[in-house]
């Protein structure tokens, strides 16, 4: 059987999905499964063993160049390839307009969300077999719920997000270290940085350890180095993609980071991590919790240094006890 996925983005969508992918691999383990998600997180799906062939779109660019002939002929392409796959059905498990548009891209029946459970209740009218699955729960629950549905399975009691990242080149590490995830898409979201400078003296002043501060722009680079200025410990890294992002979380010793995409990688990879939510709900985006994972704070409910790093602290000595 041949399937495609259809999983466009953001970044934490996608890791989102990574456990009922691994619950299908367990399930059907001769299932041969495609990814269709945006080119910039098409690292993230080939991190999973079980994908066997990715797809891009450039949706992101596409759609602010619509007048050049040269993007219809990419969507053409992205068309024929999709279509010359011969897939036996397409499950889009982001239930938006947008996905349910480049899901039937692939002249193939389309399975997805029904209208009360989709996040936009109209792609549910372009599905053949559609599937209710709970709203109000977390993204992770809801997406091996619909998978479980689809392929007709018990949802295992276990949860695997299945990651396998490759070895790493580039980064060497003569001590334990951290990583400080200071960065996020929306301002409000933000940890101030009086406080990260703080968890960094406190962190280094216990530890014979290095912390290093990654970044995706201009902004958060130069915020990074706010955030390590005067500090032999604390390194700001260099420009990463998503694999050397996976590579240097993975060695981590632990991990703290605000709401964004590279928190959710750093659970899928099973680190010790504090979550630090400050205007969204954990309940909902936050990371899956377990003895040394932790959400901390919510909407209009900032942590305070003491409760990051003693929270910390406990989910390195949890994990280090396993």
């Amino acid at each position: 059987m041949k399937i495609l996925l259809v999983r466009l983005s953001s970044m934490g969508d996608l890791i989102h999905t990574l456990p009922a992918v691994s619950d299908l691999a367990a399930a059907y383990p001769d299932v041969e499964l495609h990814w269709l998600c945006e080119a910039g997180f098409a690292d993230i799906a080939k991190l999973h063993p079980f994908v066997k062939k990715i797809h891009v779109m450039k949706w992101r660019y596409w759609r602010k160049h619509l007048t050049q002939k040269a993007v219809w002929q990419e969507i053409g392409r992205l068309k024929n390839d999709l279509q010359a796959e011969q897939f036996d059905f397409v499950l889009d498990s982001q239930g938006l307009v947008k996905s349910a548009a480049f899901a039937k891209m692939a002249a193939a029946p389309v399975k997805g969300l029904d209208w009360q459970s989709a996040r936009e209740p109209l792609a549910s009218l372009l599905y053949q077999n559609k599937f209710a699955v709970e709203v109000g729960r977390n993204a992770v629950w809801r997406n091996r719920k619909l998978f479980a549905q689809v392929f007709d399975y018990a949802v295992p009691e276990t949860l695997t997000f299945g990651l396998r990242v490759p070895p790493c080149e580039h980064i060497s590490a003569d001590k334990p270290y951290y990583v400080f995830l200071h960065a996020t898409s929306a301002e409000r979201k933000l940890w101030p940085v009086e406080y990260w400078r703080e968890l960094l003296a406190d962190l280094t002043h216990h530890q014979d350890c290095a912390v290093y501060l990654p970044w995706g722009n201009e902004s958060e680079r130069q915020r990074a180095q706010e955030i390590a200025a005067g500090f032999a410990k604390a390194a700001v890294c260099d420009k990463m993609n998503l694999i050397e992002a996976a590579q240097l979380l993975k060695g981590a010793q632990g991990v703290a980071g605000v709401d964004t995409g590279l928190l959710h990688l750093a659970n899928a990879l099973d680190c010790p991590l504090v979550g630090i939510y400050t205007d969204t709900d954990p309940h909902k985006t936050g990371i899956q919790p377990s003895a040394w994972a932790k959400n901390l704070g919510n909407i209009g409910s900032v942590p305070s240094v003491q409760e990051v790093y003693a929270g910390l602290a406990a989910c390195v000595a949890a994990k280090e006890a396993v």
